[in-house]
């Protein structure tokens, strides 16, 4: 049976799994799931006859939350210490693989890793596999294919075999992107709103989206990791929060602090962006985004949706279903996305658009 690799945080190999599944159902396949132990790796096993290639071109990666990146499986290589590469190309072989196929490879390893010396192979592993590949006519030399060769190193002696499809994985290595926290910023949470961005803005549209000295809310903004982002976007931000802001943002003068419950406090005018990193009922969160965007009282939001332990992905499901119901009864025109970051915790985070 064809199998999808799933690539999540770890300790939601469940979320994961329970989501795509559900997701396949819509799109008229059926399987089942095999989630790893806090390893972050779920396999997906496609029961209804169809390929793993077929069930991604019926469904984005951007339309799941859990999964952050993910492949199809062709199989598992074991890999004996005497000739790794040679094991490959075997496998490869015995598929019947084309070098038509595929001009690239990544070689990844689960984000739980702690064996320096598989880190320290798997980076060094990428050049001389990669050689003998297409040494062995395995692998193109062009700058473009339909499809990247996966390589996941499990341990030394196996590997999990995949392909992923162009314009259907992430745009991260493993779906993680690389960002670094500046000393200037007053939190860590300066990342989450950055990832965000990174996320659920194209890079062509950021100056559409961020520049042009916007104007901004961040609810709960205290000590101002998100404002802190803002700021640096060129935004005029009024920072809702009855705790202290970081003295240095409030001297930028692009801060106005207002010390009320996030919850209640509303402009009197719309503005460009509302952001909310509050932590508290996912639902509650969820039915103030609604009235902010039917009352127009913003364009565009990124919020955090703190989830309960037990029932994470269906909490989700009911937020979901409060966010486009309410938008649509009110006749707004949206778009929203929501993902399980990186640099996320037990919350997710959604970003809604306004389109009308």
């Amino acid at each position: 049976m064809q199998q999808i690799m799933l690539m999540c945080r770890p300790g939601f190999e469940t979320e994961a799994g329970q989501e795509l599944t559900d997701r396949a159902a819509e799109v008229g396949m059926f399987g089942y799931f095999l989630p790893g132990k806090d390893n972050g790796l779920v396999r997906f096993v496609i029961g209804s006859g169809e390929t793993g290639e077929e069930l991604m071109q019926r469904l984005n990666l951007g339309q799941l939350v859990f999964t952050r990146d993910w492949f199809v499986v062709l199989g598992d290589c074991p890999l004996p210490a005497e000739d790794r590469v040679g094991a490959v190309i075997h496998f490869l072989r015995e598929l019947g693989w084309s070098d038509d196929n595929v001009v690239r490879l990544e070689v990844r390893l689960p984000e739980t890793n702690e064996d320096r010396d598989l880190g320290n192979f798997g980076r060094k592993w990428v050049a001389p596999l990669s050689k003998g590949l297409r040494g062995a006519g395995l692998m193109g030399s062009g700058s473009d294919a339909p499809v990247q060769l996966e390589i996941l190193l499990l341990d030394f002696t196996t590997a999990v075999v995949g392909v992923s499809l162009k314009g259907n994985r992430s745009s991260f290595d493993g779906g993680v992107p690389r960002l670094r926290l500046p000393a200037t910023a007053p939190s860590r949470s300066a990342l989450k709103l950055e990832e965000a961005w990174e996320t659920f803005i194209p890079p062509e549209q950021w100056l559409d989206y961020l520049g042009g000295g916007k104007k901004a809310v961040d609810l709960g903004a205290a000590p101002g990791g998100w404002t802190w982002q803002l700021v640096n976007e060129g935004m005029l931000v009024t920072a809702v929060d009855n705790g202290p802001m970081n003295g240095e943002l409030m001297a930028s003068g692009q801060v106005e602090h207002v010390r009320a419950d996030g919850y209640s406090w509303q402009p009197r005018r719309g503005v460009d962006w509302m952001v909310c990193d509050i932590v508290d009922q996912p639902r509650k969160t969820a039915k103030m985004v609604v009235h902010w965007l039917t009352g127009k009282l913003c364009r565009y939001t990124v919020f955090n949706l703190k989830l309960p332990m037990k029932k994470r992905y269906e909490e989700w499901l009911v937020c979901r279903d409060i966010l486009e119901e309410g938008l649509q009864e009110a006749g707004i025109d949206y778009r929203l996305h929501a993902r399980h970051l990186y640099h996320d915790r037990e919350e997710i985070t959604c970003f809604i658009e306004r389109l009308v």
